[in-house]
């Protein structure tokens, strides 16, 4: 019986480590509506299992990411890029040495889409609306839009830069 207990004790002992060591990880990518990769996402993982309660890292250039050494909980995983909307995903559960993957879509706030709008147009249409192209009333009225929406922005901009210094 004495060699038993001996036995079982000695087991434990060598498994114990591996339990109580054993890390998960999240990975990703994170990619916008039109499918392209994002690089620069803060991604952040949070959770009560972990000691210091959040951990994030940077999308790399091809938008991927890696947080590894999470012991066991349930977690939630949040993405951030200024210009998007912030994406959220909870109740992700970890056990092991399980690899979880979060991949994030993120969409264009209304300002980024407006400022690619603009610059889309600055490029390819001389920031003007082809002729023909609407009814000269309408035509008028979206270029009167483009030239406030461009206004708004490089106020906007400027106050941020103004408050950068």
């Amino acid at each position: 019986m004495q060699r038993l207990t001996t036995a079982c004790v000695s087991l434990g002992l060598l498994i114990l480590p591996s339990i109580v060591y054993a890390q998960a990880s999240v990975t990703g990518v994170v990619r916008d509506t039109s499918a392209a990769v994002l690089p620069g996402v803060i991604v952040e993982v949070s959770s009560a299992a972990l000691i210091e309660k959040v951990r994030s890292v940077t999308t790399n250039e091809s938008g991927q990411y890696r947080i590894e050494n999470l012991r066991p909980g349930v977690y939630a995983v949040t993405f951030a890029l200024s210009g998007f909307g912030t994406v959220r995903r909870e109740g992700i559960e970890l056990t092991g040495t399980f690899i979880a993957t979060v991949n994030a879509e993120l969409c264009d706030t209304l300002g980024n889409y407006a400022a690619r709008t603009l610059k889309f147009t600055a490029q390819h249409l001389g920031g003007r609306v082809p002729e023909g192209a609407l009814a000269p009333a309408t035509r008028a009225r979206i270029g009167l839009a483009f030239h406030e929406v461009g206004e708004a922005i490089e106020h906007c901009e400027f106050r941020r830069a103004t408050h950068a210094v």
